[in-house]
């Protein structure tokens, strides 16, 4: 836009707006001027206005370098996955596991699409260290003779706790862009039924004192839980709700299979078995009889006279022997023998007996 004006030098100067049309740009004239070049800019006119057509630029070059980084990460994007691709890295599936009862079946599944002439498989058991399962189209190590394969997966007749672990199975087959590796891991959980427990329990007990009763299973898979039984009567956790077992004290631990009575009587004698129980079974161990028995005070006193007295009696009689001189005639008769032994000893003797007797 440009101003002109049509006034004589002196007076203010009406403003008129017009727009500039290409290629001739009209200058102002006034009375005493003389016509301006065309080739002037409008721009440095003292009447232009900024933030026009001439910001328009600037705004577009933004736009356009936003959309040329746009398209460089999406080309970064598409050269990762291509890249990806080709060289056979695949991110591994979910995380499977697998529980099954020793003894029995189970099956370690690899979930792969489906099985090509060109692809290859291995199974592989990991730990402290990695072994192979499954390695150049054959089952290794015992597997030959209680497992077989079943496409990518693995078929186990006969599941033993030794199996239990975490499996990866890798398969790798040739595409387009490359080879492609595929991996999938599976864990494998044993449950074991408990073997008979160890039971503990003492065969008598003086009444008033701390008895405590264990029980013990290292082989169930999870661990068992433990009940105790008196003359084949499950004892209660709690034994205010017993009714077989009216003024006993007890605390009975079902976690660690223990059994203790806090101040045992005499109503806790009887015939005492453990049982081990988990979700796959239960055993119990052979039932022992504990004998619960009073502290016999008359008998203790009767024993500790008894004992004064033998000892009273020996004293009496040492003393006799001693006033009847037993014990002087036997002295002075092993001083004389010695003397003559001594008398009658040769110089070899003598050098012999020395030595024995450093």
């Amino acid at each position: 836009w440009k101003g002109e004006t049509d006034v004589p030098s002196g007076s203010t100067p009406p403003l008129r707006c017009a727009p500039l049309s290409p290629p001739a740009l009209r200058s102002p004239v006034t009375a005493t001027t003389t016509p301006r070049p065309a080739s002037r800019a409008p721009a440095a006119g003292p009447l232009s206005f900024r933030g026009g057509a001439s910001s328009r630029p600037p705004r577009r070059l933004a736009r356009r370098s936003r959309h040329h980084l746009l398209l460089l990460l999406l080309r970064y994007l598409v050269v990762a996955l291509d890249y990806h691709k080709a060289y056979g890295f695949s991110a591994s599936k979910d995380h499977q596991v697998v529980t099954a009862i020793e003894y029995q079946e189970a099956i370690l599944a690899c979930k792969y699409p489906k099985k090509t002439v060109s692809s290859r498989l291995e199974w592989k058991k990991l730990g402290r260290g990695v072994s192979f399962v499954y390695y150049q189209q054959a089952l290794q190590g015992d597997f030959k003779d209680r497992a077989e394969m079943i496409d990518f997966s693995i078929r186990i007749k006969n599941v033993t706790r030794n199996d239990a672990g975490k499996y990866r199975c890798e398969v790798s087959a040739p595409s387009e862009q490359g080879q492609n590796l595929e991996e999938d891991t599976v864990t494998l959980e044993v449950l074991v039924a408990p073997a008979v427990p160890s039971c503990e329990v003492p065969n008598s007990a003086l009444r008033g004192t701390v008895v405590e009763l264990r029980c013990q299973d290292k082989e169930g898979n999870p661990a068992p839980e433990y009940t105790w039984f008196k003359n084949g009567v499950p004892l209660s956790e709690n034994p205010k709700l017993g009714s077989q077992i009216i003024n006993s004290s007890y605390t009975m631990n079902p976690k660690s299979g223990t059994l203790q009575f806090n101040t045992v009587s005499k109503m806790d004698s009887g015939e005492y078995s453990c049982e081990a129980r988990n979700s796959v079974g239960h055993r119990r161990c052979p039932g022992k009889r504990m004998q619960v028995d009073d502290l016999n005070i008359s008998g203790i006193i009767a024993a500790v006279v008894i004992v004064a007295l033998v000892i009273s009696v020996c004293g009496l009689g040492v003393c006799y022997a001693q006033r009847k001189g037993y014990f002087s005639k036997e002295t002075s008769f092993q001083k004389s023998s010695s003397a003559s032994k001594a008398t009658t000893m040769s110089e070899n003797d003598f050098k012999h007996t020395k030595s024995f007797i450093i």
